[in-house]
């Protein structure tokens, strides 16, 4: 990913990189985008990024060592410091649908976001929201005020996030609107694809958008729209 494409994906949305993905692919039916409502920590940000991954527990206290779960820690925060930039964290938690424990609160995204992070994608729970900083917004699944008992079980494996798979060093996009992986086969022709896509929308925009038109206009713009699709 060039940095001419990183930029363009920081200022769009997830629904347009969605459309964009399929009109690279010349097909409806991508598939690799999460299901169900969100919640975000900064709904006018969003976050690209390659996936570094982890598995998280918060209802009951971990059966292991306390050796254990300390050194599982702290290979854990060494993984989410190295790796390729732009980088994500990808966390599912695997009490959901009953997830009680924010791993994601003011130290956690403080701290992944001196590790060079744009953001946090979980499944899982989020808090401390008037404390969380500048530049590093969260997509999660829930709010709620308390950790639990949440401690990693693993890191640097797959992991799923709201029905979608995501395989570590997966290019992740993510916003209030859910979250997409973006298959490696479209990005070399993305731009292009997101330039195609916004072409075609404003033939609509521009008929419909603040006017009022009868059908016959609209059936016009809407053949002008279909005929710039392809």
């Amino acid at each position: 990913m060039n940095d001419t494409l990183l930029d363009l994906l920081k200022r769009v949305d997830t629904p347009t990189v969605c459309n964009a993905i399929e009109v690279a692919q010349g097909k409806r039916g991508f598939n690799d985008f999460t299901r169900g409502t969100m919640q975000c920590s900064a709904p006018g940000e969003a976050m690209v990024g390659y996936a570094r991954t982890a598995r998280i527990q918060a209802v009951n206290p971990p059966s292991e060592d306390a050796d254990v779960i300390k050194a599982r820690r702290m290979a854990y925060y060494k993984y989410m410091a190295e790796g390729p930039r732009p980088g994500v964290a990808v966390v599912q938690d695997m009490d959901v649908p009953n997830a009680i424990g924010a791993y994601w609160g003011e130290i956690n995204t403080n701290v992944h976001k001196s590790f060079g992070l744009s953001g946090a994608l979980t499944d899982g729970v989020m808090r401390d929201l008037g404390d969380l900083p500048e530049g590093f917004p969260v997509v999660a699944g829930s709010i709620g005020p308390s950790h639990g008992f949440v401690h990693v079980i693993d890191f640097g494996q797959p992991v799923e996030v709201m029905g979608m798979t995501v395989t570590p060093g997966a290019l992740v996009h993510a916003d209030r609107h859910g979250a997409v992986v973006i298959p490696n086969d479209v990005v070399d022709v993305l731009e292009a694809a997101i330039a195609q896509l916004f072409k075609s929308e404003k033939v609509v925009l521009e008929a419909t958008k603040d006017k009022r038109i009868g059908f016959a206009e609209f059936e016009a713009a809407w053949a002008a729209f279909e005929a710039s699709r392809t």
